[in-house]
Parts: C-alpha cells; sequence; structure tokens
C-alpha cells in the first residue's frame, strides 16, 4: 500500500513537472491568409455571414483600401509582397512587356518575367526555413526566385469552396516534411455574382453564405486537428463591388479611331499608348479637354494618391471611369455573351470610394478581441503577416502604424 501510495504520487509529480499532455505536445502556430474576392467591406454587417463576423467580433475588423488600379491580380499581388501594382510589377489584370513576352499579361500568364519585379511572402517563408501552401492565389502557381510553395495546386475556378478547405487541411495533416507555417484559400464566387448580377442582389448574398459556410468548415476542422488555438486567420478582400448599369458605357470609338492606339485596358481603368505617329491626335482626344465620365493622364500625371505610373509597364495614358461607368468599344460591345451587357457590377474604380473598400477580419492568438480599426492601405497586411508568422520580410509600401493596433 505505502509503495503504492509512493508511485502514486511520484506519478502525479512527473505531471506537474512536464505539464498536460496538450501542452508537451503543442500544435505548432500557423498563418492562414483568406481571399474573398469582391467581398465589399460592408457585406459583413448583412447578416448572411455569422462565421465570418463571430470571428471578427472575437477579433478584429476594418474596412480596407485597395491599390490602384483596384482589380483582382494587382491587388492580391499587393497583399502578399506589400508592395503596390507600380511597384510589384503586376500593374493590370492585362499588361504588355515586350523584355519579357511578345504575348500580353493575362490572367492565365505563368511566365515568372511577369513576377519577378516583387517577392511573395511564400517565397520568403521557404527560404527562411519554414513552409509555405497556396490553396490558389495570383502567381502561387510560378516559380519566383526559383521557389514554389511547397504545397499548391492550379487553379480550377470549378473547385468548390468545401473542397478548397479540405485540401488544404488535407495538408496540415501531410507527415511528410515539417508543418506547414503559412498558407493562402481562396474563394472568388463573390466576385463573379457581384459582375454578374450586382452588389445588391440576392446572388451575391447567397454567394457570401455559401463562402460563410465554407468557413464554418474550415474552423472546425482546425478544431478537430487541435489547431484553431494556434492559428491566426486573416481574411481579406482585393477589392469591393459598385453597381454597373449596363446603360453606362463610355465608348472609346466616340473619342479616337482606336486602330491608333494599342488598347492594353478597358473598363473601369483603360490604358493605352498612341502608335507611332498618332500621339498628337490621341492626347488631343483624351488630354485636351475635359471627358464624360472619364478622366485621363499621361502616366507621369496620375494623382500622386494613386501612387502610380512609374513602372514601364504602365501605358503612356491612363483613364479613370467615374464609379460605375466603363469604358469599352464597338468591337466589345458586339461581341454576344458578355457579363457587362446588362446591369451588374464593377470594380477597379478610385480605391478612395467606399464602394471599393475591402473587407479586412482578423483572430487568433496574435490578435486582441473586439478591436475596429480605421481604413487602412492593404500594403499593410504583409507586413502584419510576416510579424506574426515570424518572417523577415522584404522592404515594402506597408507599415503596421495602423493595422498593428489589432496585435496582441
Amino acid at each position: 500500500m505505502i509503495l503504492r501510495r509512493l508511485l502514486s504520487l511520484l506519478f502525479v509529480a512527473g505531471l506537474v513537472l512536464a505539464g498536460p499532455v496538450q501542452a508537451r505536445e503543442k500544435a505548432p502556430h500557423l498563418t492562414l491568409l483568406v481571399s474573398i474576392d469582391g467581398f465589399r467591406a460592408d457585406y459583413l454587417d448583412r447578416g448572411d455571414t455569422p462565421v465570418m463576423k463571430a470571428l471578427a467580433e472575437d477579433g478584429a475588423r476594418a474596412a480596407m483600401r485597395p491599390s490602384f488600379p483596384s482589380v483582382t491580380f494587382p491587388n492580391h499581388y499587393a497583399l502578399i509582397t506589400g508592395q503596390r501594382p507600380d511597384r510589384n510589377g503586376i500593374v493590370a489584370n492585362t499588361m504588355l512587356d515586350p523584355s519579357v513576352s511578345a504575348e500580353k499579361f493575362t490572367m492565365r500568364s505563368l511566365e515568372p518575367g511577369w513576377w519577378s519585379q516583387a517577392k511573395p511572402l511564400w517565397v520568403s517563408v521557404e527560404q527562411q526555413g519554414k513552409r509555405a501552401a497556396a490553396m490558389f492565389w495570383p502567381g502561387s502557381e510560378v516559380e519566383i526566385d526559383g521557389v514554389r510553395p511547397s504545397r499548391w495546386v492550379k487553379f480550377d475556378a470549378a473547385m468548390s469552396g468545401e473542397a478548397r478547405v479540405d485540401q488544404m487541411l488535407a495538408w496540415l495533416d501531410s507527415a511528410d516534411g515539417p508543418p506547414i507555417a503559412f498558407s493562402t484559400l481562396y474563394f472568388d464566387i463573390v466576385d463573379t455574382e457581384g459582375h454578374h448580377y450586382g452588389p445588391e442582389s440576392p446572388e451575391v448574398r447567397a454567394a457570401a453564405a455559401s463562402v460563410d459556410a465554407a468557413l464554418g468548415r474550415l474552423v472546425e476542422g482546425l478544431k478537430a486537428r487541435g489547431r484553431f488555438e494556434s492559428t491566426d486567420i486573416v481574411i481579406v478582400a482585393d477589392h469591393g463591388m459598385a453597381p454597373l448599369p449596363a446603360a453606362n458605357r463610355v465608348v472609346l470609338d466616340d473619342l479616337v479611331d482606336v486602330s491608333k492606339i494599342e488598347l492594353v485596358t478597358t473598363g473601369a481603368v483603360t490604358s493605352f499608348t498612341p502608335k507611332p505617329g498618332e500621339r498628337k491626335t490621341v492626347e488631343r482626344a483624351f488630354l485636351s479637354k475635359p471627358l464624360p465620365h472619364m478622366t485621363c493622364w499621361k502616366k507621369s500625371k496620375i494623382p500622386a494618391r494613386f501612387h502610380y505610373g512609374r513602372n514601364t509597364r504602365v501605358p503612356a495614358i491612363v483613364c479613370l471611369s467615374e464609379t460605375g461607368w466603363y469604358a469599352t468599344t464597338l468591337a466589345a460591345k458586339a461581341k454576344p455573351g458578355k457579363w457587362d451587357d446588362k446591369d451588374g457590377g464593377a470594380h477597379g474604380f478610385d480605391p478612395y470610394d467606399p464602394t471599393m473598400q475591402a473587407v479586412f477580419v482578423a483572430h487568433g492568438p496574435s490578435f486582441k478581441r473586439g478591436v475596429t480599426l480605421p481604413v487602412f492601405d492593404n500594403v499593410d497586411v504583409y507586413p502584419l503577416l510576416a510579424r506574426i508568422t515570424g518572417i523577415e520580410p522584404a522592404k515594402g509600401d506597408g507599415s503596421l502604424k495602423v493595422v498593428g493596433r489589432a496585435l496582441r
């Protein structure tokens, strides 16, 4: 009996010294960056996203200002590199750069030269001895600075939100190598429905609810693995969404013979370079007088607040449409089945317009509870991610001055 009590006391003492089993096997920290494309900041308060709203209330939230131009690829690259589009090199969803390729850059372009002007966080994570994963993100399919994430998949728009979550969780379960320290997760359906039906539509609300259900699946999956308490979840969007009536079109052919310009982008932001010998004619058409529903500048004269125009990939003339108006051509209007032939939604407009503001939610062990931040620039997300992941950041355009207030 005495021997049994002595052994029992020694066993208890051993537990006290060693700590709980869970403490001895503490789950590794994970930083998870979730992008919900086109999720406008005010969507969070519509009542369609209870999971995200709960994370915000138990963490930090803000409306976030996108970089110019407020479109998908430039802003996703700004978020992950901390550099504005004019510095990160992804200056638009479509670009020209003969030093990289004779072909125009599109959202399918995987030539590393397009992406080499900035370093995504997942590259720094890998180079600094940790592992990164990317469940979709612009640039994640490309070898940048000789590096890809340890885990990545080719973008597939048909892949459901639930399947995306399950794939990312499966990567966390893998025993192949060290644990993943940083991962992205991307959803595109809110943006897609916003373009087709407009930001106030029931379709957008249903899309937001479907993403929220996927986030609920993610939270439950992390909890089941004992990972939720050690995971920082940062939810962002690349831009907001504004209503776009079908009638609100500026037709470039009404202003100039479009055969005289090398047209690179149209829409909320229109950019082009006059063809040889046509500079005076083109500048007279776009720069000599005010235009209806659109303002144009030489690239060197773009307002400083947009931080845009120095990169060689920015065409000679850049025009910004009034919010709710789009620039197009007669040839584009003649194409059947385009989403912009009817009332819908669009982005790309002035980043300071409230309809372009993107959601920001941060939850996890690194963040305070119940914090609402003032509006900040989206390049500030990068130094935040580097800080909580324990990575030395590359030099960028962001700071922790505002967003850092959310940190414990």
